[in-house]
């Protein structure tokens, strides 16, 4: 830790636009792989992860799917709304992110898609920052057959059936989310088949990634900024491969962010538990990580969250330094980017 705290502007830096990854690359391997483990950056290609790993190693995954979250709208008055499910909740109802240009009362009704109505039940969430609707059925089924890929703001085009399949992992599998788990989307069938025939052994937890995984930080304090809340489950049969990969002396690799902000919530009392929860956990420079040893991750936003988390699990300087050679040798950024390797730095 510096003599002073960090702040946000810490975890800044220049981007040029052209960067921002629009699209994926053609196939899910073909993406670059910055190997940031060591003094020097090297500089891989994603298929090449398997000889970078050791047989003793467990990946884990999140098993999240992405829903097809946004919807477009009318209200009885003709006034357009854009509506981002957050949440599906029981009994066909939803939390959703709003925006239209007056906010729809409780009580009246908001046509999506010209093909079903939702009633207005009322704000919610913090600083009623949500609105709480009631569908007329399931509102995965809803979604799914109405509704449109909820692409991150820096992407710039509307979504299309190249966003349906690949702003999915392989191996999705528990509907909830509304970001992707863009780590994993590298993955294929072919790596996992290579990682397996190593002998590298797979675990998965489920964080419902929610829209305020793209929420910026406003406040120059880190400490006075208020994580978003989400979903996450952690089985016994994760926890039991952990600790048996522990107990041979293999290294514990999340794929992702949310993976690590799942494995690390359900450890802060110590000790890795099963179980499901809430989670706002934020993990700035400092913290004790219990479980992760190493982190596949794409390049995140200046001053976010993600950028605080990975400074955190990695070393600020080293993953400042990481930035610099990505920029350098034109890495793509983002949601559809290219990918970094990172091992935790241990505390004094």
């Amino acid at each position: 830790m510096p003599a002073h705290p960090f702040t946000l502007g810490d975890f800044d830096f220049g981007l040029p636009e052209e960067l921002i990854a629009q699209h994926p690359a053609a196939e899910r391997g073909a993406s670059r792989l910055l190997d940031g483990r060591g003094r020097f950056p090297a500089d891989h290609v994603f298929r090449e992860l398997p000889s970078l790993l050791r047989a003793s190693d467990l990946l884990v995954f999140n098993d999240t799917r992405v829903i097809k979250a946004r919807l477009f709208g009318e209200k009885a008055s003709g006034g357009t709304v854009q509506a981002l499910v957050e949440r599906v909740l029981p009994g066909h109802e939803v939390l959703a992110h709003v925006r239209a240009s007056k906010s729809p009362k409780p009580g009246s009704r908001i046509r999506f898609a010209e093909a079903f109505d939702a009633e207005m039940l009322g704000r919610a969430g913090p600083e009623g920052a949500l609105f709480h609707l009631r569908f007329p059925g399931n509102p995965f089924a809803l979604l799914q057959a109405h509704g449109h890929v909820p692409l991150p703001p820096y992407i710039t085009h509307a979504d299309t059936a190249e966003d349906e399949s690949r702003y999915q992992t392989v191996f999705a599998a528990r509907p909830g989310a509304v970001a992707a788990p863009t780590a994993a989307l590298h993955f294929d069938e072919v790596m996992l088949d290579a990682l397996q025939a190593k002998g590298v052994a797979r675990a998965a937890v489920t964080l419902h990634v929610g829209a305020g995984t793209f929420q910026p930080v406003r406040t120059e304090t880190l400490a006075e900024h208020r994580m978003h809340s989400e979903w996450y489950e952690v089985s016994e049969a994760t926890v039991t491969a952990i600790e048996a990969t522990r107990a041979a002396g293999g290294r514990i690799v999340s794929v992702g962010t949310t993976t690590l902000r799942a494995l690390e919530s359900a450890a802060r009392a110590g000790k890795l538990h099963a179980g499901s929860a809430e989670t706002d956990i934020f993990i700035t420079p400092g913290f004790n990580f219990q479980v992760v040893d190493l982190l596949i991750t794409n390049f995140h936003l200046p001053k976010s969250t993600l950028m605080m988390l990975v400074s955190a699990f990695a070393g600020h300087a080293q993953v400042m330094a990481l930035y610099r050679h990505a920029i350098e040798a034109r890495y793509r950024f983002f949601s559809y980017g290219d990918a970094m390797l990172l091992e935790r730095t241990r505390l004094a």
